[in-house]
């Protein structure tokens, strides 16, 4: 399949864009930088990425992400960044991404889900929310036998290290990366 990795230049989604390689997939790496360009929180570059990439069975979205805000965080835009990067950004993907897959294809995109509420964490539970419940609503809507899902992974051991926090309490995401790769494997198109 040729499969289309959007953030493929950070931890999670390189780490999925080499598990689909090694799974004999043809995968196009998409990033803010880069050949291939597209940035979720705008979106000409999601129309300019399908008018330049042709010929999609799948389409795997690992960009996007929020950072932790307080609650009394002064700025409003702390919170609109994660509404529109991850929430809106990817609804607009998966209504692009639609007309340009084959059929029988996909898409997979990123939520989040921590075991235990997190400070600053309350606008990404919301934000993760909302997409869940925008991929179970799109489902039946979906055309052409294609197929919506959402992984929600918790912290990567990579994120949680990089913080100076203890990498034991996150996955690898080597790891993370198995359970995209399982969802493009269940494709009629991967058969």
């Amino acid at each position: 399949m040729k499969i289309i990795v959007i953030g493929a230049g950070g931890t999670l989604g390189s780490a999925v864009a080499r598990r689909l390689a090694d799974h004999g997939h043809e995968v196009v790496p998409a990033a803010r930088r880069g050949p291939v360009r597209v940035d979720l929180a705008d979106p000409a570059t999601v129309d300019a990425l399908f008018a330049s990439v042709r010929d999609v069975d799948a389409v795997v979205c690992c960009a996007a992400s929020g950072r932790l805000t307080p609650l009394d965080s002064p700025s409003d835009e702390d919170f609109t960044t994660g509404l529109h990067g991850k929430l809106l950004g990817q609804v607009h993907l998966v209504r692009r991404a639609i007309h340009h897959l084959r059929d029988g294809g996909g898409i997979v995109l990123t939520g989040g889900t921590f075991e235990e509420p997190t400070p600053g964490g309350s606008f990404g539970a919301l934000v993760n929310a909302g997409l869940d419940a925008f991929a179970h609503a799109e489902a039946p809507e979906m055309p052409r036998g294609l197929r919506l899902s959402v992984v929600s992974p918790g912290w990567l051991a990579e994120t949680l290290a990089a913080m100076g926090l203890d990498p034991a309490d996150g996955t690898p995401a080597a790891e993370v990366a198995r359970r995209y790769v399982a969802r493009i494997d269940a494709l009629p198109a991967a058969g």
